[in-house]
C-alpha cells in the first residue's frame, strides 16, 4: 500500500512539474523600456505603475511585463532592448523619446511600440503608438467638414515639430487655404501675423471709409461714423479659421497675435492641437471658443482618479498612453493565440481602450479621438 501511494505521489509531481513547465513555456513576457533614473525618472516610474494597474485589470498570469532603465538615452535602450531579446522578449513597449529609438533598428526580430507620437524618421521595427499629428488632423478635418469651414489657414511654428506636421498635412490630404510658418519670438511673430491678416491694409480700409461717409450726405452719417470710430479695422478676412500647431504660451502669443490684428475667435473659427485639457486655457477667455482633438476625456479623468486611489499621486499624461498600450498588445496577442511574429502589427485591426479607438494597420497605429470646445471657461464635446 505504501508503494503504491509513493508511486501515486510520485506521478503527481511528475505532472505539476509538466504543467508548470508547460505554463512557463506559454508565459508571453512583454518588454517595457523607460527612464527610471536620472533626469525623466519621475516619468518613467509613472509608467510602470500605470502598466501595472493594466496588468491587474487583465488578469491573466500568462502575461508578464519586463520593466527595464534606458536612462532616456539611445545606448542604453539598446542595451536593455538587447537584454529582454536574450531572455526571449519579442514585442517591447517604449522607449519614451524619439531620440531613444536610433539604434534599435539592429534588433530586426522585436517590435518596439514607442510611446513617441513622431511619425517619421523612425526605425522600421519601431511603431509610434503617441496621440500624432495625423490622427488630430483627421479629427480636425472631420469637425471642418461637419461645420462647412473650408478656408483654413494652417499656423505652424518653426520649431523641430514643423516637420511632423508638414508630413501629416501630405498624408491626411487635408484640403487648406493656406500653410504658414511663424516665428516663435513674440516680438517678431506679431508682425507676421500682421502681414499674414493684411491688418495695415484693414486699418487703412476702415481710415477711409470713416472719411466716405463724412463726406457723404447718407442719412445717420454721425451714427455710422460713431459706430465705425468704434472698431479697429475693416473689410473680410480672407479665410475662415485657423488651425493653431501650439501649445501652452506659444498658443497664447499666437491667438494675442490675432487679437491684436482684430482676428478674433468670435470672427473666425479657432483650432489647435490636443492640448491634454490644459486648465491654463480656461483662463484664456480671449481665445474661446477654440476647438481641439483630444483623448476621451471621461476616461481620462476616470484614469487620473483610480491612479491617484492606488499610488496618492497623479500620473503624466504618458502613463495614460502606457496603460493602454499594455491592453493593445495583449489584444494582439491574444488575437493571434498568443503567437509572436514580426508582423503580428501589421494585420489591419482596431482596439478600443480609455483613450479612445486604436486602428493598426501595417505596423501603422493611429487614433479615432474626440473633439472638444473650450468655452465660458468650461469644456463641451462635440462628438
Amino acid at each position: 500500500m505504501k508503494t503504491l501511494i509513493k508511486f501515486f505521489t510520485y506521478l503527481i509531481l511528475v505532472y505539476l512539474i509538466l504543467i508548470k513547465l508547460t505554463f512557463a513555456e506559454n508565459k508571453i513576457q512583454i518588454g517595457l523600456i523607460v527612464p527610471l533614473s536620472g533626469e525623466y525618472s519621475e516619468i518613467g516610474q509613472s509608467i510602470v505603475k500605470s502598466t501595472r494597474l493594466a496588468i491587474n485589470q487583465i488578469n491573466d498570469d500568462r502575461f508578464e511585463i519586463i520593466p527595464e532603465d534606458t536612462k532616456a538615452n539611445p545606448i542604453d535602450a539598446l542595451k536593455v532592448s538587447k537584454k529582454l531579446q536574450s531572455q526571449g522578449v519579442k514585442i517591447i513597449i517604449g522607449p519614451v523619446f524619439n531620440e531613444s529609438t536610433k539604434y534599435l533598428d539592429d534588433l530586426s526580430d522585436i517590435t518596439f511600440i514607442s510611446l513617441t507620437n513622431k511619425i517619421y524618421g523612425n526605425p522600421k521595427n519601431v511603431i509610434s503608438a503617441g496621440v500624432n499629428a495625423i490622427s488630430q488632423i483627421n479629427t480636425i478635418d472631420k469637425f471642418r467638414k461637419l461645420n462647412a469651414i473650408e478656408r483654413s489657414i494652417f499656423l505652424i511654428p518653426k520649431t523641430d515639430y514643423k516637420k511632423e506636421i508638414e508630413v501629416a498635412i501630405n498624408k491626411t490630404n487635408i484640403s487648406l487655404k493656406e500653410k504658414f510658418f511663424y516665428d516663435t519670438d513674440p516680438t517678431i511673430l506679431t508682425d507676421q501675423i500682421e502681414k499674414l491678416t493684411r491688418y495695415e491694409q484693414r486699418k487703412k480700409n476702415l481710415e477711409d471709409e470713416i472719411k466716405r461717409i463724412e463726406n457723404s450726405s447718407v442719412n445717420n452719417k454721425e451714427n455710422k461714423i460713431e459706430n465705425l470710430k468704434k472698431k479697429d479695422t475693416f473689410g473680410g478676412i480672407n479665410f475662415d479659421s485657423v488651425i493653431i500647431a501650439d501649445f501652452g504660451e506659444s498658443l497664447k502669443s499666437v491667438s494675442t497675435s490675432l487679437l491684436y490684428t482684430d482676428v478674433s475667435a468670435k470672427r473666425i473659427t479657432y483650432i489647435t492641437l490636443n492640448q491634454w485639457f490644459d486648465k491654463s486655457l480656461l483662463k484664456e477667455v480671449s481665445l474661446q471658443p477654440i476647438y481641439f482633438p483630444s483623448i476621451n476625456k471621461e476616461n481620462y479623468q476616470k484614469f487620473i482618479d483610480e491612479y491617484f486611489l492606488k499610488f496618492n499621486s497623479n500620473p503624466n499624461q504618458l502613463s495614460f498612453l502606457s496603460y493602454d498600450l499594455v491592453g493593445l498588445v495583449y489584444f494582439i496577442v491574444y488575437s493571434n493565440n498568443f503567437e509572436i511574429s514580426k508582423n503580428i502589427f501589421y494585420k489591419k485591426n482596431k482596439f478600443k481602450g480609455k483613450i479612445g479607438v486604436f486602428e493598426i494597420d501595417k505596423n501603422v497605429i493611429t487614433h479615432q479621438l474626440n473633439f472638444y470646445c473650450m468655452e465660458n471657461q468650461a469644456i463641451r464635446e462635440i462628438f
